[in-house]
């Protein structure tokens, strides 16, 4: 029989205590299944063992990480013989060691969460990138929480979404409630008949195609790439895109689109060109599923700009 694994990450304080007990004390998650949450650490707040058990809930603290073993898992499952299980992971263990890790028999990790503080987001991904990076990564759903009007949120989704494209993002203000305002307007107007990305905004672009592509169809774009053109892509394709930073050097990655071109073989790799080109979105092996894929209408050879990165900020 499966037994659904609900895995919950981020730092301390960044609310996956107060999302658990929401799920399942509030919102009566699994209708009174029988619940094993395993917590890994101890922050601010606290769980009442006495509103667990109302909801059918037995709470196991692991507090050290080498007691966080396949054994101990499985002696719990041997234990307690639940439906379901959550786990709260703590922000500083390596996710690796939960992912890698043989679960007992029928266990399965159905969804993963990761909660983010709004309010020290930016200084984790300053000084803790990897480790944030790495919870986020393996994330269905990233709830950024304690959100306010003066919120980046556009960066802080432009942060994530390079790293899991495909994360559901979510925003909550202070009091709890679902943040719906407005995301940062786009800095170049869609409605133009030829939109040029200029090299401060190819991040924001290179995003919002990529979580919204169907709002680019049919759109034409023209921006400065460099060429990506290995010997291993199919004929008529290459890569025009961009060296980009989203917060340090460590994190520096080339971004770019498919690029279908009849005459592809003809632009030299790592070349420098001006691209227009018209927007499609399409099923592509290389996004495994849909994604915006570009086809040429004109090419132009450009010199190498003086700072050759882009950024995500």
């Amino acid at each position: 029989m499966e037994i659904p694994v609900y895995l919950f990450s981020g730092f301390m304080d960044s609310g996956k205590t107060s999302l658990i007990k929401e799920t399942l004390i509030e919102e009566n998650f699994g209708e009174g299944a029988k619940t094993l949450l395993i917590a890994c650490e101890d922050g601010e707040v606290e769980y009442d063992e006495a509103e667990l058990a109302k909801a059918n809930t037995k709470l196991v603290m692991i507090e050290e990480e080498e007691e966080f073993t396949e054994e101990k898992l499985k002696e719990l499952d041997n234990q307690y013989k639940p439906d379901q299980v959550f786990i709260e992971y703590n922000g500083t263990w390596e996710m690796a060691t939960l992912m890698e890790m043989n679960l007992p028999k029928g266990w399965m990790i159905v969804q993963a969460l990761a909660t983010v503080d709004a309010t020290t987001f930016d200084m984790y991904l300053a000084n803790m990138r990897a480790m944030i990076m790495e919870q986020i990564f393996q994330a269905d759903v990233v709830i950024i929480n304690r959100c306010d009007d003066n919120t980046p949120k556009g960066k802080f989704r432009r942060a994530i979404k390079v790293i899991n494209r495909k994360a559901q993002i979510a925003y909550e203000r202070a009091d709890g409630t679902v943040d719906n305002g407005e995301m940062e307007e786009l800095p170049y107007d869609l409605n133009q008949d030829i939109i040029d990305i200029t090299d401060m905004d190819y991040g924001i672009w290179y995003m919002d195609a990529l979580d919204d592509p169907r709002k680019y169809e049919g759109k034409k774009v023209r921006f400065l790439a460099l060429v990506y053109r290995p010997e291993k892509l199919k004929k008529g394709v290459f890569v025009p895109g961009r060296f980009a930073m989203t917060c340090c050097a460590e994190d520096i990655t080339f971004v770019g689109f498919k690029c279908k071109y009849d005459k592809a073989s003809e632009i030299p790799h790592k070349s420098w060109i001006t691209i227009t080109a018209e927007m499609h979105t399409e099923f592509a092996i290389e996004y495994k599923g849909k994604g915006p894929v570009l086809y040429t209408l004109d090419v132009q050879p450009a010199e190498k700009p003086e700072d050759e990165l882009v950024y995500f900020n």
